[in-house]
């Protein structure tokens, strides 16, 4: 059993709280098909639209909120605040700090904000997992939360959603799931990128798949799996980054992963998914099912490119706090369905 890549903390952490956050706007498949190629949908039923009033930022604190709910902890607990996202508002302005500050967190506290692509949650996760894991702090949050982003009548269009959610790691004495280790895997593979001053990314189509999406997940996963002396029929649970519906499916199965472990977190059909916080919403909906002993597994994707595996054991304390927030299937079903000028409207897709 080679450890010699396995993250593991001094002290055992896990998750306090968690919360997410999805707009209620959907823009369904068959719209984009209708406007751009006059064609019918794909797998992608509709991805969720954040509203005029709606943001990173404020994605991030609906998500953050429903976090302390079920953390049960004061605001000036928090020894750290960190917010990935690829769309923050603010080009030089921290969105951490206004997450911070509408929380009552302020002043006592780190503040950052994370950029990797879709991983930028995750990232942030593993900070949070190492500080809390070192002593530095008893309480950190990690917040991945994106605002859809994607040229018009480019594939993304299809998938790259609004959404968010939000952990708050801490000692393993009162987590909901207990943190076994990790293990993070990133190399210089440019499959996605925007330069600055351009409102929307490129991205190298189908490079995207091979050789950043299924090298990065696949090598995170194996790596964690032998360090842990793991193999996938251990697990109740998987979860892998939703770019669409085919690559996590696929990827579980080279992995040795059923399609029945990918339930209940598999949301890439009905809300899109691509979004800093992909990954670990579905985590979050995940544990909103998820019993005591229960043993999940999450491997997060970012192009550029890098993944982050972890392996969480639920606890009893999760049943006892669930149900202090919304699910993340209550979001799901809270849809107005919008058309594609409404859609244009809301995201600025309309430059004047």
């Amino acid at each position: 059993m080679n450890t010699y890549h396995l993250m593991k903390t001094e002290r055992d952490t896990g998750i306090i709280g968690y919360g997410s956050y999805i707009p209620m706007y959907r823009l369904p498949n068959t719209e984009v098909s209708r406007v751009w190629s006059g064609r019918g949908g794909g797998p992608i039923e509709e991805k969720a639209v954040a509203g005029l009033d709606e943001d990173t930022v404020t994605i991030a604190i609906e998500a953050a909120r429903n976090a302390m709910a079920r953390a049960g902890i004061e605001p000036a607990d928090l020894r750290a605040i960190w917010v990935g996202s690829e769309s923050h508002p603010y080009a030089v302005k921290p969105s951490s700090t206004l997450v911070a500050e509408a929380l009552g967190a302020t002043p006592y506290l780190l503040a950052a904000d994370f950029e990797f692509a879709c991983k930028a949650g995750s990232e942030a996760l593993q900070s949070a997992l190492g500080l809390v894991g070192s002593g530095m702090g008893d309480y950190a949050m990690a917040i991945g939360a994106d605002t859809a982003q994607g040229r018009p009548g480019d594939a993304l269009e299809y998938t790259a959603a609004s959404g968010g959610s939000a952990f708050i790691i801490g000692p393993a004495e009162g987590a909901l799931a207990v943190c076994q280790g990790s293990v993070s895997y990133a190399t210089d593979t440019p499959d996605f990128w925007r330069r600055a001053h351009q409102h929307y990314p490129s991205h190298g189509g189908r490079f995207t798949g091979e050789p950043a999406y299924f090298h990065h997940i696949q090598s995170a996963t194996k790596t964690l799996l032998e360090a842990l002396d793991l193999q996938p029929d251990d697990f109740d649970y998987a979860i892998f980054h939703q770019p669409n519906v085919k690559f996590p499916r696929r990827v579980a199965k080279r992995l040795g992963f059923k399609d029945d472990q990918l339930e209940p977190g598999l949301l890439a059909g009905s809300i899109g998914n691509t979004y800093a916080g992909a990954a670990i919403t579905g985590l979050s909906a995940t544990l909103d099912v998820a019993k005591a002993g229960d043993r999940i597994l999450v491997t997060s994707f970012g192009s550029g490119a890098g993944s982050d595996a972890f392996v969480w054991e639920v606890t009893e304390a999760l049943a006892e706090r669930r149900d202090r927030a919304p699910g993340v299937q209550s979001y799901v079903e809270r849809r107005v369905e919008i058309d594609y000028a409404l859609y244009a409207r809301y995201r600025g897709k309309l430059r004047l």
